[in-house]
């Protein structure tokens, strides 16, 4: 193990480098007395539904119980697909084809939504569609990417090239992985500052942002809802909960449908000039295809390399988990083993157990949940769709508001489900690894 004084930079920090750019923000704003939509969570799906309700009208305020921008949406990778996952995952099992073609429409316009509005509203976000490449972790991975791009090309229609082993250096600088497939349809941002871009954006049409406003309770009085927060009550003809992988206990109906899995990250200093163009020359995301997978992807301005995964079966601060992931990064690329640290973070994702994200309302009280993993376009667009629903602009919730939204364990169930599963997946992939090597 490189020794610490080597590894990490002198400003190394346990927060996200994305909130150099753009720090999340108190707001001690007073409360209002009266609104017609209160939102809970200030992520992507909460600013975004808070910003299409102030637009159609509604007095909107938006509650977090933290700094406005310090939840998940900024600390994510900031990877941007549209419904690429959505048909490799077990979330297509069970769905009805007719559900399942409109959950694919949904997902793809979730993408075309974002760019959109990025364009529309001139938004300061970095977004750049560079393509993804998935990489094979075994030959017996790269037939089954070889299948799943076709499958990805036929139901969604993006452009899916298949990278053999001895052209993948043209991708990725690397030997680690047995070829792979590239989709053309695929991007990034830089999180925080499209955060800041839509609380701006929201701010813009009316709506009030409150930070360090933690909802202890929701009562139904009458036709319209009581809020109450640590920092005072108010009254609210619709209520959004948006919360995400920070859906805590106060919430139970919502907290027993969602999973909290952390999300590891860190980032690289500076890299010495030429590296990145012969890491990374398309400036793509990459993934892989293990059960823990790695991420990875270059910071949006071209000089850092971002990394992730999940290092360890149970959690880890920050400084511990950035000694892991950087062994894993070198494993992927030997040529960053002198570079060092200047970050590490973690963030929660939602889980869900049927792998979907999930809109609707209870007892009247509406919500938008469940990323997977997945939800900077996603969560944008269905923020966006549900504020249309709970105003009756729209009638119909979409595809991902069909169905039940089931129950994702309880109790000690729900505990030891993310340990052990970890601890799954890392058995696979050692298994899977050591035929690797055998093959090497």
């Amino acid at each position: 193990m490189r020794p610490d004084a080597l590894l990490f930079h002198q400003t190394f920090s346990c927060t996200p480098y994305w909130w150099e750019a753009a720090p999340p923000e108190t707001s001690a704003a007073p409360l209002p007395a009266n609104v017609d939509v209160a939102i809970v969570g200030s992520g992507y799906c909460g600013l975004s539904a808070a910003a299409e309700a102030a637009l159609h009208g509604a007095r909107v305020a938006v509650l977090d119980a933290a700094e406005i921008g310090a939840g998940g949406s900024t600390r994510s990778g900031g990877m941007v697909s549209s419904g690429q996952k959505l048909a490799l995952t077990n979330a297509i099992r069970g769905v009805s084809a007719d559900r399942l073609t409109r959950l694919m429409q949904e997902s793809m316009a979730s993408f075309d939504y974002l760019k959109r509005l990025v364009a529309d509203e001139s938004l300061d976000a970095d977004l750049n569609i560079t393509g993804r490449f998935f990489g094979a972790y075994t030959p017996a991975h790269f037939n089954v990417l070889r299948r799943q791009g076709q499958l990805l090309h036929d139901k969604t229609g993006v452009t899916v090239h298949v990278i053999e082993r001895e052209a993948q250096r043209a991708i990725i600088g690397s030997d680690y992985y047995y070829g792979g497939i590239l989709v053309d349809e695929y991007g990034g941002l830089h999180t925080a500052k499209y955060h800041r871009a839509l609380r701006d954006l929201a701010r813009r049409r009316g709506a009030t942002l409150h930070s360090h406003t933690a909802v202890q309770r929701i009562e139904k009085e009458g036709a319209q809802f009581r809020v109450h927060t640590v920092r005072g009550t108010l009254q609210a003809r619709r209520v959004l909960v948006a919360t995400n992988g920070y859906t805590g206990a106060l919430l139970p109906f919502f907290a027993r449908r969602v999973l909290p899995v952390a999300s590891y990250q860190i980032a690289t200093e500076t890299l010495p000039e030429g590296l990145m163009d012969a890491l990374n020359p398309g400036r793509r995301m990459i993934s892989d295809s293990k059960r823990n997978l790695f991420y990875t992807r270059p910071s949006p301005d071209g000089t850092r390399m971002i990394f992730g995964s999940r290092p360890s079966i149970r959690e880890l601060n920050e400084r511990e988990a950035a000694r892991r992931l950087y062994a894993k990064l070198v494993q992927l690329w030997p040529a960053l083993r002198d570079v060092r640290i200047t970050h590490a973070w973690k963030g929660y994702v939602a889980m869900t157990h049927d792998k979907l994200a999930h809109v609707g309302a209870h007892d009247g009280i509406h919500y938008a949940l469940g990323c997977n993993g997945n939800g900077v376009a996603l969560m944008s667009y269905l923020g966006h769709r549900i504020a249309k629903h709970m105003l009756d602009i729209e009638r119909d919730a979409g595809a991902f508001g069909e169905g039940t939204f089931p129950l994702n364990g309880a109790g000690l169930v729900s505990r030891l489900a993310v340990p052990l599963g970890t601890a799954l997946y890392k058995a696979d992939d050692m298994w899977r690894g050591r035929v690797r090597n055998a093959l090497s």
